[in-house]
């Protein structure tokens, strides 16, 4: 795959650079970005991850949404350098919610990072984002990966902070929203890495893999491409059937691109979605189309379900300011 870039290894940094240009509100210390113009006083929201997801992670350093965001590598997680000069430089004295994607490399190294914050008493609550249903059986729901599910915590997150929430209402309120959200996705292609001589896995044309995750990892069935009304109706009963916290009949329903699939695809699937949902006697309160958490150009998509609550629907309505999601 042709990338328009420079030198491989030059490529997230350049990435940032450019990111940096197009928005004043934005600084950057090495690998960490932070809300410098219009960062809130209260709470900080700090999160992180690999490269290649845009415009998750770092994209979401934005008014409404987190305050600073560690960058690591494509498809790699943050050092425990920027992780901890991200936390130091969006804490304004009230704690710093870690919130983040379930992978090994970057708890590991924001566990470090909050360690080493907390000497010099910066207190931080940690959040995981699991909403990745084919990574992990409802009875080992702690062991699934965090994935696209993770924009709508950051609202969440985001919007208590805002109202002026302390450290300990945020993380409660971040980790019921995160106990009824669920996520499930498919693949039709591959994506290739800067610098790599090929793919990073392989999906043979006019194939599709439910529930591959957004680095390749094994998803939980692969067959020949079937129409999108029977996609969508798989996805649907899957993440239905995974059970939540509380159920109350309305949700916000997020389709996102995995990079390659066009909007005009992910509103076909969304029209049977709403249907099916509306079957089960649910109402879609904040429907979502976009790219909102990528795979360099896979071919694919995702799906999440977010039971709302009145609480958790005010504050995903509440007034933002990111390019990717503006309220």
């Amino acid at each position: 795959m042709p990338k328009l870039m420079n030198d491989a290894d030059a490529y997230v940094d350049e990435v940032l650079d450019g990111l940096i240009l197009t928005d004043a509100r934005l600084a950057r210390e090495g690998r960490a970005v932070t809300l410098a113009e219009g960062a809130r006083k209260g709470v900080a929201i700090v999160s992180g991850g690999g490269s290649g997801h845009f415009p998750l992670f770092v994209g979401y350093t934005a008014p409404g949404f987190i305050d600073a965001c560690a960058v690591g590598d494509v498809f790699a997680g943050p050092s425990v350098a920027a992780c901890e000069s991200a936390i130091r430089a969006a804490d304004r004295g009230q704690g710093a919610l870690l919130l983040y994607g379930n992978y090994g490399g970057d708890k590991m190294n924001f566990d470090m990072a909050s360690e080493m914050v907390e000497l010099d008493d910066i207190r931080c609550e940690t959040v995981l984002g699991t909403d990745d249903i084919a990574s992990g059986g409802a009875e080992e729901a702690d062991k699934r990966r965090g994935v696209a599910g993770l924009v709508l915590l950051y609202k969440i997150a985001g919007a208590a902070a805002d109202r002026g929430d302390d450290l300990d209402t945020v993380a409660r309120i971040t980790r019921e929203a995160g106990a009824n959200l669920r996520t499930v996705g498919i693949a039709t292609s591959s994506c290739t890495l800067p610098g790599a001589p090929g793919p990073s896995f392989t999906l043979e044309a006019g194939k599709v893999e439910l529930g591959m995750g957004i680095h390749g990892e094994p998803g939980l069935w692969r067959d020949d491409l079937r129409g999108a009304d029977a996609l969508a109706d798989e996805m649907v009963e899957r993440l239905l059937a995974d059970p939540v916290a509380q159920r109350s009949g309305r949700v916000c329903l997020m389709l996102n691109s995995l990079g390659a699939t066009p909007l005009e695809e992910l509103l076909i699937l969304y029209r049977r979605a709403a249907a099916r949902l509306e079957e089960a006697g649910i109402t879609v309160a904040l429907p979502m189309i976009g790219h909102f958490a990528t795979s360099m150009e896979m071919g694919g998509m995702s799906m999440s379900l977010m039971h709302l609550d009145e609480e958790r629907e005010a504050l995903l309505r509440a007034p933002s300011d990111c390019r990717y999601w503006r309220v």
